[in-house]
Order: structure tokens, then sequence, then C-alpha cells
């Protein structure tokens, strides 16, 4: 005999009617319904599909162990989920050993942090199982605020208020518009954190979406005591927002045109997390009105309340650059940030070269931050302790043959040298030519040290020679320093005398 088929079926926000046609119809051929419930009994998804049910069929009732309250599971909270899944996924699996096809509800949609996902996983290697798409929470509350979530090239982020509020922060500053699911007793965190991020007064409060019993309040007048589980905070399109207020886009002061108060500060981050920045720069951080730089980087600087980010790609300094300019020609306190020291194959450059093709200046500092290499140096000892130089590997912004030139040149110097940009996914044989020409100058022996995202989470410094340096072992994210003929490796550390 045939096994049966699972479906995981979205029923949409709550209004049985806003549910699809094929979901209606598999619920009511299914031989079997099964749904959640909390150890009440009542089911929400049971209540939305209760029109389309009939008599006669199946229904297997997943009760949870627990929600939000406390368990003396040996495995705690999620210990007593997990098994709860086991077993969920047993007592399906009985009706489809059986033959029988099975109907998962589920409010919304099944993927979008939908509990049917479980079931999936645990059965989608020995049976046939389909999810049916539903009308999201999110959508339905941007149908009954009577505004869109996004438009043109606006970017929309969805969140689980369940992250802290520093990253909830962060990550609403970094985004146009936004919807936070799973309130409840995340409320408060939510609301500070659309606070830091400098929206809460463009946020509002949608409470059961479609439902009879609907609320729809702005966020920031919602009393946290009365707010339940099913509820969502929406930051809507900002650009219909500001129509609808009748508030012009800021603009950029006319090219030509000073404005008094602007500037733009060029901040070195350092090469990973706050111990690696100076207080100057988190001084200058804290005063911006606005932050620039490419994502990654930005996401190193905590939010702070009002103040906007501009996030953009690794590989368009002269946009970047230019964003920034306009925005202190405006008259704002912008801020660029940098990994490392701006000066050193990062923005600084940039943002200067831009300036300098302003009819009118704009104020700029530049605010220095510890090297990778000074970083990486200071792991392993003091290779860098003699004369050195800094050679980028990477040809995306001058040829090779300048690279080669730079490096025979350092390598008959004797110089130690501190290699930025070795590879990455599409520069693959530049770090073995570096090599080669290196070898023309320096013993096999000569120390080298591998040094890979150094003070970050995946960290980790190596000490190889010239002669046994792998290629293939080196990545973007890593820093090489290369040491002199004078160069010594003792008790582990490796060094460069002063003395010549």
């Amino acid at each position: 005999m045939s096994t049966g088929k699972l479906w995981g079926v979205g029923l949409g926000p709550g209004d049985p009617e806003l549910m699809t046609v094929k979901a209606a119809r598999l619920i009511g051929e299914a031989e079997v319904i099964a749904y959640h419930s909390a150890r009440h009994g009542r089911s929400i998804a049971r209540s939305v599909a209760e029109p389309y049910l009939r008599e006669g069929q199946i229904e297997e009732a997943l009760v949870y162990p627990v929600t939000t309250e406390t368990t003396d599971h040996p495995g705690g909270y999620e210990g007593a989920l997990a098994e709860f899944y086991e077993v969920s996924a047993k007592r399906l699996a009985e009706h489809l050993d059986a033959g029988r096809d099975v109907v998962l509800l589920c409010e919304g949609d099944p993927f979008f942090f939908g509990s049917y996902m479980y079931m999936h996983e645990r059965l989608t290697d020995r049976y046939e199982a389909e999810a049916v798409p539903g009308v999201t929470s999110v959508s339905a509350a941007s149908a009954v605020l009577g505004r869109p979530l996004v438009q043109r090239d606006e970017v929309l982020t969805l969140l689980p208020g369940t992250l802290p509020a520093p990253e909830l922060a962060r990550r609403l500053a970094d985004t146009d518009a936004a919807a936070v699911l799973k309130l409840g007793r995340t409320f408060d965190s939510v609301r500070e954190a659309l606070a830091e991020a400098g929206k809460l007064d463009d946020a509002y409060y949608v409470e059961r979406a479609t439902w009879q019993n609907q609320r729809v309040a702005p966020f920031a007048e919602v009393d946290p005591e009365t707010v339940p589980y099913f509820s969502v905070a929406v930051v809507p399109s900002p650009a219909y927002t500001a129509r609808k207020s009748g508030l012009a886009e800021e603009r950029p002061a006319p090219r030509g045109e000073p404005v008094d108060g602007g500037q733009v500060v060029v901040v070195g981050l350092g090469p990973a997390g706050p111990q690696w920045l100076t207080p100057e720069a988190a001084e200058a951080l804290a005063e911006a009105e606005h932050l620039v730089g490419y994502g990654p980087y930005l996401a190193k600087v905590p939010q702070r309340a009002g103040q906007r980010r501009h996030a953009s790609g690794n590989r368009v300094e002269a946009d970047r650059a230019r964003e920034a300019l306009s925005l202190a020609r405006g008259g704002a306190k912008v801020a660029v940030v940098s990994s490392g020291d701006p000066g050193v194959f990062a923005m600084a450059s940039a943002v200067l070269e831009q300036a300098s093709l302003l009819d009118e200046p704009v104020p700029v500092r530049v605010l220095p931050g510890v090297t990778a290499a000074q970083a990486a140096a200071s792991r392993v000892g003091a290779p860098l302790g003699h004369d050195y130089c800094v050679v980028s590997l990477s040809d995306r912004l001058k040829p090779w043959e300048v690279v080669e030139r730079r490096l025979d040149a350092a390598g008959a110097a004797d110089l130690v040298l501190a290699l930025y940009n070795p590879a990455s996914r599409t520069r693959t044989t530049q770090l073995a030519k570096a090599r080669e020409v290196l070898l023309r100058h320096r013993e096999a022996g000569t120390p080298v040290v591998v040094a890979r995202d150094v003070g970050g989470p995946e960290e980790d410094v190596r000490v190889t020679t010239l002669g046994e340096l792998d290629p293939s072992t080196v990545d973007m994210r890593c820093l090489l320093i290369v040491g002199s003929s004078r160069t010594r490796v003792t008790n582990g550390q490796v060094w460069t005398p002063r003395t010549y």
C-alpha cells in the first residue's frame, strides 16, 4: 500500500475568506486534519479552517507542552519542544503509513515562522510533502494599515522581536521599511529598538490583522500590558510616508553653495570589535547624524537614537564618498567608517579625491585606527620591528605589473612586507606569483605570518615559511607578513631586530 502525502496548508492571517482556493479544497478533501494548540486545547488554526471542515475527518491535535512558561524538562525549553516535535512527527507518520493524506494547518504561511517546518524536516525524507503558501501577517498588516510596505528600490527587513534590542536597533536603522514579529513579551525591547533606530514615530502596531477584533495604533501609543503574541510592528514605505505627510525628501545643497555645519569624518574602526576602537573615533561616531560605509563595517558600530545609516557594497568607494559629501553639504555631520585605518587601502583617499572635485570645500577629517598589519604583528611578537612596507596584492585598481615591480623592489631592499588583499574568490593566482618574486631575494626559510580575522570570532594566526607557504590556504580575510633576512622566530614569537 502506498503512503499518504503530507500537506502544510497556509491559512492566511486569520480571516477565513483570505485563505487560498487550493487551501480550502485540500482541507475539505483531507482524511486527517492536524493542528497545533496550547495546553488549553483551543487552536487558532482550527478555528480559521472550521468553515471548510467536514464530518468524519480524523483530527490530530498537537498540543504544545510549553509555550512561554518554564519547564522542568531536563533539556529545558528547547529540549521540551524538540521532544514534542519528534512525538508529533511519529503521530503523523502513523497516518501517512496507513495511506492517509494529512493536512497540517498553519496560520499565515507554513514556511514563514511556521510550526509546519518542524514536521516537514522530520518527514520529507520518507514521505511526499508539499507546502501551500498563505497570506502572511505582514502582508495583512500592510493591507489593514492602507500603507505600502515598500516601493521602487526600497528595502524591507523582516525581524523576530526575540532578537536583543541592540541587534534589532542596528538592523532597523540599516533598512528603509521593516516588520517585527513575535511581540507579546518582547514589546518593550522592540519599542526600545525602534526608538534607538529613530523610527518609533513612523512605526505602527497591528494586532490580529483581518480578525474581527483587530487593532491598529501608532506603536508609541500602545500599552505593553495589552499586547498579545499575534501582533506585529510595521515601519511602512518611508517614501509613501513622506508624501502623505507633505514632507519633501532631504536634498543636498546645490553644487557650489556652501552650507555651515556640515562635515565628514573618516573613522578607522580597527580590525575587529570595540576593543580596537580609539576613544577619539568612538566620540566621532557618537556625534554623527549619518553613518556611511560598507555594510559589514557599519554592523560593527552600535546604533544610536536618531542616527541614519547608509550601507553599500564593497566596490563602490567613489559612490560612497560622494554620498557622504552630499549629506555634509546639506549641513549634516557624517562619519564614513573603514576597517583598520581609513588611510590604509581604505576610504580616506576616496573621500578626499571626491572632495577635491567640489567647487566649494567640505571639511574632511581623518581619524586613525589600528591597522590589520599592526594587529597581526601583535599576535606573534614584533615582526614589524624594523623598516617595512605595505603592499596590496589586488590588481583591481592597478595593473599586476606595478604590483610585481614593487614586490621585486621591496624584496631587493630587504624590507619586511605586510601583504593586504592576498586573495579572493576571483583572484587566486596573485599570491603564488608574489611568493615567486620574493623567493628571488629571500631564503625559503624566511618566516611568514598568516593572520586571518584577527580580533574576530574566527581568528587564526599561524607562522610558516616562504618556502612552505601554501597559497590555497589563504583568502581575502587574511593578511600576510613576510619577514626580512633579519627576521627571527624564537620561543614561538616572530621579531625583527631594530639593528641591521
